[in-house]
């Protein structure tokens, strides 16, 4: 299975259009639907859509001024032009599927992420505190070209609680456990650098 070239490309490119079209879809839905720092309960306090917009890498993780960020959004766009030549040599080589699928994982987490800095700023209104953004708003949007801001909205606080005050220095304080909130894009590059370093790392340790 997946051992010509057609079926490999099919395979790479059936998992960029599918995972990309998911993550575009969340986004949107969330931009048009729910006002920044609102949150929707999916599964209880354990997973919950909160929606936040930042300017930096991933996982809400901050980058701030404007040359920072078209910096950041450049650097995005040569990484999948990099990416997608480097999946087609590997599909010409014929490299392992898990290889092709980490790989282009990653590709749809820069994509993913620069479709959003590229044309968010340009197609919506921007997003605040009890007002929902607009599609296509009549003053145009609130971002120029490559400026605008990257929507995250999973979130998963596996344990939110209050640590008993013996603890020593952080006794009596809030405790998140993983409050990082991030989006499908984001998950998929950590998905795709974790599963090539545990699973395909001997593939690139060969002398080629």
């Amino acid at each position: 299975m997946f051992s010509s070239r057609r079926s490999r490309t099919f395979l790479v490119g059936f998992l960029v259009v599918l995972i990309l079209f998911l993550d575009q879809l969340l986004k949107i839905w969330v931009k048009t639907h729910l006002s920044l720092g609102e949150s929707i309960p999916v599964l209880g306090s354990w997973f919950q859509l909160n929606f936040i917009e930042n300017r930096g890498i991933a996982f809400g993780l901050f980058l701030g001024g404007d040359t920072a960020k078209l910096l950041l959004s450049l650097f995005r766009i040569v990484l999948a032009v990099f990416l997608g030549f480097y999946l087609h040599r590997l599909i010409k080589e014929k490299a392992p599927v898990g290889v092709l699928i980490g790989i282009s994982l990653i590709l749809i987490g820069a994509v993913g992420n620069v479709l959003d800095s590229a044309f968010y700023g340009l197609l919506f209104s921007e997003s605040l505190p009890g007002q929902v953004a607009q599609f296509l708003p009549e003053g145009g949007g609130y971002a120029p070209f490559l400026q605008a801001k990257v929507v995250d909205m999973l979130y998963f606080p596996f344990i939110d609680t209050t640590l008993p005050s013996w603890v020593p220095i952080w006794g009596g304080k809030e405790f998140i456990f993983f409050r990082f909130i991030f989006n499908i894009a984001d998950s998929a590059i950590t998905t795709g650098i974790l599963y090539l370093m545990i699973f395909q790392w001997h593939y690139f340790g060969k002398k080629r």
